[in-house]
């Protein structure tokens, strides 16, 4: 049986994150592949208060408080695996991942998560999750951009092989469900508050707000600023777990999507809530970046608004049209965005690295 040992930032908290759904949906994709996996997670206060669970069936997860007192058994776990993933923004990451460095037999994996902010920090001076020298010694570089930054990662920064690993969703989790109350509303946007995407946050969502003081629209999201102009007409839920995403996206005439700054310049990095939304049937509004059209067709299958009249002319929209766009939307997304996609291209990139490497030793010994 095939064993994946994954060291990330969190499985077991969505809060103020993107990184726990996508693992999710990802590692049940995995062990319905009958892979054995594991998950080495740091117990750290922020996400221990808004835990969403502390074991779960499909995977062997380990919160451990100080990584000295788990070494050991991290390490022999990722001996005894044929794969060991590091990912971004794990705790002391790069410390961890020069250990996993040095197994010889396991197949050596990134998984970023966060491309754009990784690159951006390591010009800047560094990440704690990473070191630059470190690119070229990991057997595979899986990156949540595609397009441009893979190119990047393997001639600038020496990554033996760069492969794009999109965000995705689970079915069984992600879709229609009855309209509820507390959510129900014109127009939602879930998201963390960011500077960088602060001005299309003002401008597509408060301000389309503000215009139609008769709707009521739903922000779903945490680390807004104390003092934030909300109108009134806006709902603010801090956190909506998982769970409950697909009922918020259900209940929603339509939702919004808004893409962090180096995600945009980037581009090829749909966020993870976009497929989210598009599995809900919930008709999309989003802003526009690169490659966005590589994953939805988007005179069909969405709609790209640049200001506050776009997005209220797409709201004025009869019913119906929104609704036979969004189950384009789904349909795509059940076909190419779904956990179990992405664990069959995981399986297919580690195995196109296993040969390669495989390869090089035979032509060295």
């Amino acid at each position: 049986m095939l064993r994946i040992t994954f060291f990330g930032l969190t499985l077991s908290s969505s809060w103020g994150n993107g990184h726990a759904t996508s693992y999710r949906a990802i590692l049940r994709g995995l062990q319905r592949r009958k892979v054995r996996l594991s998950f080495f997670e740091k117990d750290v206060p922020y996400y221990a208060k808004h835990r969403d669970f502390a074991t779960c069936e499909y995977c062997d997860l380990v919160l451990y408080r100080d990584w000295h007192q788990v070494r050991g058994q991290a390490l022999g776990r990722a001996r005894d695996s044929d794969i060991v993933v590091a990912a971004s923004y794990c705790p002391e990451g790069a410390h961890i991942a020069q250990e996993l460095l040095t197994l010889q037999h396991s197949l050596c994996v990134f998984y970023d998560l966060d491309t754009p902010v990784t690159l951006f920090g390591l010009e800047a001076g560094g990440v704690d999750y990473l070191r630059r020298e470190q690119i070229p010694e990991f057997d595979l570089y899986l990156s949540f951009g595609g397009g441009n930054i893979l190119s990047v990662l393997e001639h600038k920064f020496g990554a033996r092989r760069a492969r794009a690993l999109y965000g995705c969703v689970d079915p069984q989790i992600h879709r229609r469900l009855p309209v509820c109350k507390q959510y129900q509303c014109s127009l939602s946007y879930m998201g963390t508050y960011a500077p960088d995407r602060e001005h299309k946050f003002r401008n597509l969502f408060l301000e389309p707000a503000q215009r139609r003081q008769e709707w009521q629209f739903l922000l779903a999201g945490s680390m807004y600023p104390q003092g934030c102009w909300i109108p009134g007409n806006v709902r603010h839920r801090e956190h909506v777990a998982p769970e409950e995403h697909a009922s918020l996206y259900s209940s929603s005439r339509a939702t919004l999507n808004l893409t962090r700054g180096e995600m945009t310049r980037w581009g090829y990095c749909p966020s993870g809530r976009l497929f989210e939304a598009a599995a809900c049937g919930t008709p999309i509004l989003t802003d526009w970046w690169g490659g966005l059209d590589h994953f939805f067709d988007v005179k069909q299958e969405l709609q790209v608004v640049h200001n506050a009249d776009d997005v209220l002319q797409a709201l004025d929209q009869p019913e119906g049209e929104l609704l036979e766009m969004a189950r384009r939307a789904r349909d795509r997304t059940l076909e190419e965005h779904t956990g179990d996609r992405r664990a069959e291209q995981l399986l297919a990139y580690c195995e196109e690295a296993a040969n390669s490497k495989a390869a090089a030793q035979e032509v060295t010994s």
